[in-house]
């Protein structure tokens, strides 16, 4: 089972996905995406976008909002938003929980913000901000829920070997 899992809801930009998927194999995150994709997943689009690891990455796909819900009934999700209450960094992430991002024209659809208020989440920015590229929303969130749970299952400083300054 993944640590933590990233949902795309129908996110538009390839490079992006592509980016997120590079995270989400460097941390060991499932990427969940719900369609309609902006772009196609195939292999000559992946190689085009440079996503030559998309075969390490753990990725499913959803026809839509209901059908992700249908094959992750128990699933714990915090929903990344500007209108969230809550501050992404005040919220206690439990290992299997799942962060949605929206699409990045319009963010996750309002109707889903309204059902689950207490689970909405915001990254802080100053007035006039719009809103943070997708894929650094997402890498702030995943690796805020890594940080609360130690970075369990990842290597950490105390484990490095073969650094190049210390062959010198």
């Amino acid at each position: 089972m993944s640590a933590f899992h990233i949902v795309l809801h129908q996110p538009e930009i390839p490079q992006n996905t592509g980016n997120i998927g590079r995270t989400c194999v460097a941390a060991g995150a499932k990427l969940h995406l719900i369609e309609p994709l902006g772009f196609r997943i195939n292999e000559k689009a992946l190689r085009r976008a440079g996503m030559d690891y998309w075969h390490d990455l753990d990725v499913a796909t959803y026809i839509d909002y209901e059908e992700f819900l249908e094959k992750n009934p128990k699933a714990t999700v915090y929903y990344a938003t500007t209108k969230g209450r809550r501050l992404y960094s005040d919220v206690a992430y439990e290992p299997g929980c799942y962060l949605m991002f929206g699409k990045e024209s319009g963010g996750i659809p309002e109707h889903i913000l309204k059902e689950h208020p207490d689970n909405c989440v915001r990254i802080p920015m100053l007035d006039g901000a719009r809103s943070l590229n997708l894929a650094n929303s997402v890498a702030i969130l995943l690796y805020e829920a890594l940080r609360q749970n130690r970075f369990e299952h990842m290597k950490l400083e105390g484990e490095l070997h073969n650094l190049s300054w210390e062959e010198e």
